[in-house]
């Protein structure tokens, strides 16, 4: 890692160049240029199976070289940090090698497809910070200016005790029974269906806002599409679920449910998180990222309901680096701030949030709503942990 006072560069490796890939090449690519970070990223390796299309993707997406073999790209001098971008049965061995060689390592989420192979990761992690590298998991939707919001005003007190939550993530690109088989409906491959690949991200969103950890769960799952044809090839079983819906209680006793979805048509992105308190609530909904719906419950009867916030002002989290009020954020923004917090606790010597042990936290949930539904809904204890940390927030 370049050293130098003001001009510190910080070499990246990433592993994966398909939709996430793509989405964390912009990140890295731009994110010096809103942000006071310590280093500026150098994007020095894009590593992928295929030479042609790694090739073609590190012209478009702007790396320096390509690695058809991960550990040829961890194991590069000029590499600093791993990204990782691939299918979770991948997770684990890239980042525990990465780890192991000095790399710090930013690992998309679920962290893995298993809690053996979190816990291995989260072993690996704690090891590797006591030598000065860093991990981190990468929970996106955190980053939304209007989430990391609701985080600030339930810190605050606004909403008092939180007594109720609503999760859901609804989409639809699953719903023609005729769509082709892909590695996300192979359960060797993804670990899970909607429950991993949606309800991670609104495990993590409830227990990020809240401050509170998912202590039990009971749960359903259902696979509508039950077999499905590879591209010019034969039907394949689908082994993973396609809707996950569970009840929870949170550390404080409050209650929540969660419903993951890839069948429900019409709804594109929409991840909705609503938290009701003893003295108020709050409501978000991806699909309309720049808002947030707040009630005050102390407000008198004639003037009380929700409220729009429009969370462009340069006092909320993240957008003072971005454009003027009203002129809205994307998707893509999540992940560039992100990388700024990844990049910003590197340069201050601490451990970035979220780290593999809340990653570890959310595949507890996943695994004990898997376990409830195969023995009938029963519930479900989730393995206690400490206290999720809510750093990170800019």
């Amino acid at each position: 890692m370049n050293d130098d006072h003001k001009g510190r560069t910080i070499g990246v490796g990433l592993v994966g160049h398909a939709f996430m890939g793509a989405a964390h090449s912009q990140a890295w690519r731009g994110v010096h240029r809103f942000f006071e970070v310590p280093f500026r990223p150098r994007l020095v390796a894009l590593g992928g199976r295929d030479p042609r299309r790694t090739k073609e993707a590190a012209a478009k997406l702007g790396w320096e070289s390509v690695a058809t073999d991960w550990r040829a790209l961890v194991a590069r001098d000029d590499v600093d940090l791993v990204d990782i971008c691939t299918p979770g049965d991948t997770h684990a061995e890239i980042a525990i090698a990465a780890l192991a060689a000095g790399k710090h390592v930013l690992c998309e989420k679920p962290l893995a497809n298993t809690v053996a192979e979190a816990e291995a990761m989260t072993e690996a992690a704690d090891r590797a910070a006591r030598r000065g590298i860093r991990s981190m998991v990468a929970f996106n939707y955190r980053r939304a200016p209007a989430l990391a919001l609701a985080r600030r005003l339930v810190a605050d007190g606004r909403l008092g005790r939180i007594r109720q939550v609503r999760a859901v993530y609804l989409q639809d690109w699953l719903s023609d029974p005729d769509a082709p088989m892909t590695w996300r409906l192979r359960r060797d491959r993804a670990g899970s269906g909607a429950l991993g690949d949606l309800g991670a991200h609104i495990v993590d969103a409830a227990q990020f806002v809240t401050g509170e950890l998912v202590t039990g769960v009971s749960g359903l799952t259902e696979t509508f599409v039950r077999r499905r044809r590879v591209p010019g090839g034969p039907e394949e079983e689908v082994d993973v679920d396609d809707c996950a819906v569970f009840l929870a209680r949170l550390t404080s006793g409050a209650v929540a449910t969660f419903e993951a979805t890839r069948y429900a048509l019409g709804r594109k992105n929409a991840m909705r998180l609503e938290v009701n308190g003893s003295r108020g609530s709050l409501a978000f909904d991806f699909e309309a990222m720049n808002e947030l719906w707040f009630c005050d419950g102390e407000d008198p009867a004639d003037r009380a309901g929700f409220r729009r916030i429009l969370v462009t002002e340069p006092s909320h989290p993240y957008v003072g680096a971005w454009w003027p009020p009203g002129h809205l954020l994307g998707y893509e923004h999540t992940f560039t701030h992100e990388i700024a917090d990844l990049l910003t606790a590197i340069g201050e010597g601490r451990d970035p949030v979220p780290g593999f042990a809340d990653g570890l936290r959310v595949q507890r949930v996943l695994a004990a709503v898997q376990g409830s539904a195969e023995h009938e809904s029963r519930w479900s204890p989730v393995p206690a942990a400490e206290s999720i940390a809510a750093e990170g927030v800019a």
